[in-house]
């Protein structure tokens, strides 16, 4: 059956790199032999080999197991039922500043402060919503980017990846130019008539090893047009911080944009730069961006997907459980 492969959730999948240090913390393969040696000369013999081979074939089971629970975690799952469709034209990848300051509570939505990321997402959720057509890929960023979702028609599955965007994922700062080269390396290989960057930030670049104009130019280089938004307000905005004693409260800090970079790294690559300094000034500039020219083409659309986390969860599950049993069991230590 053709298909795509892929894993919903795969940031679980960095959690295979524990099992080497659950093998070393085991004792690199298998458990120590509890007998009672009649004389010490045996005793330096087996003591040569202090690891039985039923240990190492128990804890590979049980690594096994792991592995296929951790896999079950990721979600695999097979898309099938694919069918043509018109699609615009135009791929984006929305960039998205998820520092510290971004929690800033200098917005509100419907009355009530809401900080600078919740009310970003709100409006990027909605952005997305209206555009069915357009592939669209995720790259947040701090003190370094990363990939929230590559480029995909599937809009149900990029809107469950900014669901899980938070504060504090990464290392805090603001990499702006680390971040545009991220997002021009996921549109580098794209076939789209028109590529775009849509790169939402409230702060300035200190982070990062790569400077936002030579990011810029390096779009420009490629034809890829990025768009600019700085969020929030100018001087100083209430951000919650804890005590000591782990309370939480506001207090006012010093906060600023850097609004004539933003603005060159828009005007190098053809796009716009915009501000928006509340809830409404952002929707409307992501209004705004929505109105851009776009052409059709066809592709290819995965309406239907097989789960399969179950035949990695079973199997793990049943992996483990022979470990336990053959442990209690056959081959229970000696006392």
């Amino acid at each position: 059956m053709n298909g795509s492969f892929q894993f919903l959730h795969p940031q679980f999948l960095w959690l295979l790199a524990c099992l080497p240090v659950m093998v070393v913390w085991k004792g690199r393969w298998g458990r120590p032999v509890a007998v009672r040696m009649p004389s010490t000369h045996d005793a330096i013999i087996v003591g040569a080999r202090p690891r039985s081979k039923i240990g190492g074939f128990l804890g590979g089971i049980g690594l096994l197991g792991f592995a296929l629970l951790i896999g079950a975690l990721a979600r695999p799952r097979l898309g099938r039922g694919s069918k043509d469709i018109d699609a615009s034209g135009i791929d984006i990848v929305l960039a998205l500043d998820v520092s510290g300051s971004m929690e800033a509570l200098d917005f509100k939505i419907d009355g009530q402060p809401v900080n600078r990321l919740n009310v970003v997402k709100k409006v990027v959720g909605e952005f997305v919503d209206q555009r069915p057509n357009d592939k669209l890929g995720m790259v947040a960023f701090a003190g370094r980017p990363y990939l929230v979702s590559p480029l995909t028609l599937d809009h149900g599955f990029l809107a469950k990846r900014l669901a899980d965007v938070k504060l504090g994922q990464v290392e805090d700062g603001t990499a702006i130019g680390s971040a545009i080269a991220a997002a021009v390396n996921h549109l580098r290989d794209s076939t789209a008539k028109s590529r775009i960057i849509i790169l939402l930030t409230d702060g300035m670049n200190n982070a990062g090893a790569v400077n936002p104009p030579t990011a810029a130019e390096a779009a420009k280089a490629l034809g890829i047009k990025i768009y600019t938004i700085g969020a929030g307000i100018r001087g100083e905005a209430p951000i919650p911080v804890k005590d000591m004693f782990g309370g939480t409260h506001l207090q006012m800090m010093k906060v600023d944009i850097d609004e004539e970079m933003l603005r060159q790294i828009a005007n190098a690559t053809g796009g716009q730069t915009f501000r928006a300094t509340d809830t409404d000034s952002l929707a409307k500039i992501y209004a705004a961006i929505n109105h851009l020219e776009t052409t059709t083409r066809k592709l290819k659309k995965f309406q239907q997907y097989d789960e399969l986390y179950i035949w990695f969860l079973v199997p793990g599950l049943c992996l483990l459980l022979l470990e336990l049993v053959l442990n209690q069991t056959r081959f229970r230590r000696l006392p």
